[in-house]
């Protein structure tokens, strides 16, 4: 247990870089009318999965990684 918390602390930044970058851009693309690729048409979730997948693939090469 204490390895998967090490692990989220080490990888949090990615995954919250990840999801406010995405938002921003995701954001600027719905503006322009353009909502295909969004999940449940919402920019914020589809962000916060964005963020989520990154920060599971950053954990996954600390942890392969040693």
């Amino acid at each position: 247990m204490e390895t998967i918390n090490q692990l989220m602390q080490q990888s949090v930044g990615v995954g919250a870089g990840i999801a406010f970058g995405s938002m921003v851009g995701f954001g600027i693309r719905k503006r322009s009318g353009k909502t295909e690729g969004l999940i449940g048409g919402s920019v914020l979730v589809t962000s916060a999965v964005a963020g989520m997948v990154a920060m599971s693939v950053m954990m996954l090469i600390k942890y392969i990684g040693g």
